[in-house]
């Protein structure tokens, strides 16, 4: 993913108010963040840990955001409970994983309808793929898919996400 600014962000938020997407909290770390090995920016809200956002890359080289809202998950989970993220595939323990659901753009968010999808919870599914970040889980399941292989289907996966809230 190629770096973007904080306008740019801001910008490209397609199910949310200007107002909303001008309030929002960005990310701390924005100028720190390993940009060549993101395929999306995503990061939970510092001030309102309920809120997170996702900021992906279209093929015409546009950007489209969603705000999120995490779903709490209730009552916490054994240590042997384990959840995958539907986007990268990756194995998480504790809560690592959690539902997030994003208005829908158009007449459908705006009587309320919303998509959801089990991401995790940091939104730093990149990083899981890359072997940049471990999950509690540990490396989870063999699988024979390289890593061009792993990050085409979370691209897809992603994609398909991001078609069901904007249709």
């Amino acid at each position: 993913m190629r770096e973007i600014s904080e306008t740019d962000i801001r910008d490209s938020f397609v199910n949310c108010s200007k107002g909303e997407a001008k309030r929002l909290g960005l990310p701390r770390d924005l100028a720190e963040r390993p940009w060549e090995d993101l395929d999306f920016l995503g990061w939970r809200d510092p001030g309102a840990p309920d809120r997170a956002y996702l900021v992906a890359e279209r093929e015409d080289g546009g950007l489209l955001g969603l705000s999120l809202r995490a779903v709490s998950a209730g009552a916490a989970r054994g240590f042997t409970a384990r959840s995958l993220c539907s986007l990268c595939l990756t194995t998480h323990v504790r809560g690592d994983v959690v539902l997030m659901s994003a208005r829908r753009t158009g007449e459908a968010g705006r009587q309320g309808n919303t998509v959801g999808q089990y991401l995790c919870a940091d939104l730093a599914c990149s990083l899981y793929l890359r072997g940049m970040k471990e999950s509690a889980a540990g490396r989870g399941f063999e699988e024979s898919l390289g890593l061009e292989g792993k990050v085409a289907r979370m691209r897809d996966n992603l994609d398909a996400f991001l078609r069901m809230v904007t249709a």
